[in-house]
């Protein structure tokens, strides 16, 4: 992972308490199916310590988890991840990450809770796992954006072709991204919180 290490539980340092000129909360839900980098995305872009649930895999999940592709990933997230970022002086984003496995999705019902918006992270070399994903914020009406995180051995494929393949509407915004990199992953959140905006202005 490319941030700090969020085992040991201490104190708030002066990095972890909120800017005194914030006066906006939102929350985003980072979603996607097992393996996609939600955990690394919402690590990389958070300005402080990010909140981790990650749990080493173990035989329990043989027959019940599909690790197909990602088969020498050793932990996975059994709650949520979290994090902060803020966009503006005044504009703050709360991160929970979900965790993608099938058996936990039943927490998802909790950490949509308020949410404003999600990013909905992508992987090429297993498009199908976003299917389900997709379709359940469809269902919750949630607004959402679509990221292809850029794994260095996936293959590539034209944005129009990846949008019919997950059957997006034109609106939707899409993006590459590379989930490891801050200013990446914070392109992407500006993406959506673009999009909301945009959602919410009256028409005319």
């Amino acid at each position: 992972m490319d941030f700090r290490d969020s085992d040991t539980i201490t104190g708030p340092s002066s990095e972890d308490v909120l800017p005194d000129t914030a006066t906006s909360a939102v929350k985003i839900v980072i979603v996607g199916g097992f393996g996609v980098g939600k955990t690394t995305m919402v690590g990389s872009v958070s300005e402080i310590r990010p909140l981790t649930t990650e749990e080493t895999m173990t035989q329990a999940g043989v027959g019940v988890d599909d690790n197909s592709g990602v088969e020498s990933k050793t932990a996975t997230t059994v709650a949520m991840d979290f994090g902060r970022i803020s966009i503006t002086e005044q504009l703050v984003l709360y991160l929970f990450g979900t965790p993608g496995q099938e058996r936990f999705w039943f927490l998802w019902n909790g950490l949509f809770e308020g949410a404003l918006g999600a990013v909905v992270l992508v992987d090429t070399r297993r498009l199908e796992v976003s299917f389900d994903v997709i379709g359940r914020l469809e269902e919750r009406g949630v607004p959402f954006v679509v990221a292809v995180n850029t794994f260095p051995d996936a293959p590539h494929h034209p944005v129009e072709a990846l949008r019919r393949a997950l059957d997006l509407p034109d609106e939707v915004p899409m993006v590459d991204c590379d989930a490891r990199q801050r200013a990446s992953s914070r392109d992407v959140l500006l993406t959506l919180m673009g999009y909301l905006h945009a959602l919410a202005a009256p028409p005319g």
